[in-house]
């Protein structure tokens, strides 16, 4: 028995080993961190259970079966995170530069099969030079099997995708399938085709940091969500984001304690709004003044930036944000705005995270670039991830709700449950100015004096039209509230829907307008 004991412990140490004390040192000297590293970073203390740590491939072209290191590249188990179990993978660029064989992705595959079955998130950490070549269309076959997970996983439990290294060619569609993907500044890259490739058919010159680096995809592509510092902040953020989600579709997500009254009244949202109706301000003062205090996780926080998406809590417990920047581009919505808060308010619906929503819209962006690119359809993202949305759903109306944009920022007449307005709300169908150079186009024309004229049919409209209480007076807003009254009255709108049920038609899927 001692010596089957020797030879467990044997194997055991040297899959500890990884690929060697050289290929170790290397990728420290690249300021990345190893597989292992990364799970002692990730997981809570002494909670990691690694399964197939014996796995080795079983190819024999081109000289691999010489070489059938523990592991097959990828580290792969079950741990905790504040106590709450989750599915993980960690590649290990140290063996076959983490690239993805038959065997690498069959253990892959295996732990998110038992995090479905058991309902637990899965995370990934991606460090992979990509598909293993010599295995050819087998290693092609095994993405394919990650890929199929991935997509029936989808909306059941939560997945998460840190990308630590390269992500090149096929291994790209994983993490963009999965639910939110934080890359590391300077260490990771993203892209499907190489600069060497691009320099062949396009003849652009590009580097990789350029092409598909942290701060591309989260600034021009919103590929990634986020965009970490190193690896240790990329890893913690892993850690705060899991904690406002439920571990799976069937659940809620989990309460904290909260020490910031639920009464809080900012004063400083009184005066938050400009009299001048065109003066910017950040939309972000006014979540702070609403949420519990360091609560508030922006997300692409530097992507299409004229919306906020962000998660927080308000009383401990979690809500989805979405709101106009009018801090950027007057909060207009756009391509990308509409498809980043699509997405969001999808995800936010499928893990049962009610929807906060904060409206200063002037409208969708005109201009032919956006026409031409499909405004219609990005734009009906939103409007039809709104629409399809169950979950609690409050709507806070700061300032301008005009025309398609008011219907489709959680309006009551798509379902907005509880919906407030400020007393600087102006819910129309277009600006005063443009409003009235339509209605009295003709008047305006003939007067003697036609910019006084239109100064006065603007006083008239905007006294008239240009507030809440036309809506009120319909019951399209509930309520017109005090601003320093919305913590209290989000709040209170989260409690009474606390238990709300409502449902879709029976189907097997919508028609998302992709």
């Amino acid at each position: 028995m001692s010596d089957k004991r020797e030879r467990l412990l044997d194997l055991i140490d040297k899959a500890q080993e990884l690929g060697g004390e050289a290929r170790v040192k290397k990728q420290h000297d690249q300021k990345k961190l190893t597989a292992r590293e990364r799970l002692e970073l990730l997981l809570d203390k002494g909670s990691f259970e690694e399964v197939d740590m014996l796995v080795r491939h079983n190819s024999r072209e081109f000289g691999l079966d010489k070489h059938r290191p523990l592991g097959d590249g990828v580290i792969t188990g079950f741990g905790q995170i504040e106590g709450r179990r989750v599915a993980v993978f960690s590649q290990d660029f140290t063996s076959y530069g983490g690239s993805l064989s038959e065997a690498h992705g069959r253990k892959i595959c295996k732990i998110m099969d038992t995090a479905v079955k058991a309902g637990i998130p899965v995370i990934g950490l991606n460090d992979s030079g990509g598909a293993r070549v010599q295995e050819g269309v087998t290693s092609l076959g095994a993405y394919a099997d990650i890929f199929l997970r991935n997509t029936l996983a989808s909306g059941v439990v939560p997945q998460i995708s840190a990308i630590l290294g390269p992500c090149a060619g096929g291994a790209v569609y994983s993490p963009a399938i999965t639910d939110f993907t934080v890359m590391c500044e300077g260490t990771s890259y993203m892209f499907v085709t190489g600069p060497k490739v691009v320099k062949t058919v396009t003849h652009e010159e590009v580097s990789s940091e350029d092409l598909g680096g942290a701060g591309t995809h989260s600034s021009k592509s919103g590929v990634a969500h986020f965009a970490a510092a190193n690896e240790g902040e990329a890893l913690r953020l892993i850690r705060r984001m899991l904690s406002y989600m439920p571990a799976n579709n069937l659940e809620k997500p989990p309460a904290l304690p909260c020490e910031d009254p639920v009464e809080r009244e900012d004063e400083a949202l009184k005066t938050i709004v400009p009299d001048n109706p065109n003066k910017p301000y950040d939309i972000r003062d006014v979540i702070h003044g609403v949420v519990d205090r360091g609560s508030l996780l922006e997300v692409q926080a530097d992507y299409a930036a004229n919306i906020v998406i962000a998660f927080a809590r308000i009383g401990g417990e979690s809500v989805g944000i979405v709101a106009n920047q009018p801090a950027v581009l007057a909060g207009v919505l756009d391509i990308e705005a509409s498809r980043k808060a699509g997405r969001f308010v999808r995800f936010c619906d499928a893990f049962n995270i009610p929807l906060l929503t904060f409206v200063d819209v002037p409208g969708f962006l005109p201009g032919t670039d956006q026409e031409w690119r499909g405004i219609i359809t990005n734009g009906a993202k939103l409007l039809y991830a709104y629409c399809e949305a169950t979950v609690p759903k409050i709507t806070v109306i700061t300032r301008k709700a005009y025309g398609g944009a008011y219907d489709v920022m959680s309006s009551k007449h798509i379902r907005g449950d509880v919906n407030l307005a400020w007393p600087s709300a102006e819910i129309a169908v277009m600006g005063p100015k443009g409003a009235v150079e339509i209605i009295f186009s003709k008047e305006i024309r003939k007067a003697e004096e036609p910019d006084d004229l239109l100064d006065k049919r603007i006083q008239e409209y905007t006294e008239h039209f240009a507030n809440p209480y036309q809506a009120a007076e319909r019951g399209y807003v509930d309520a017109v509230i005090l601003p320093e009254e919305t913590r209290r009255r989000v709040y209170n709108a989260l409690q009474l829907l606390k238990n709300k049920a409502d449902s879709n038609p029976s189907r097997k899927h919508g028609n998302i307008p992709l």
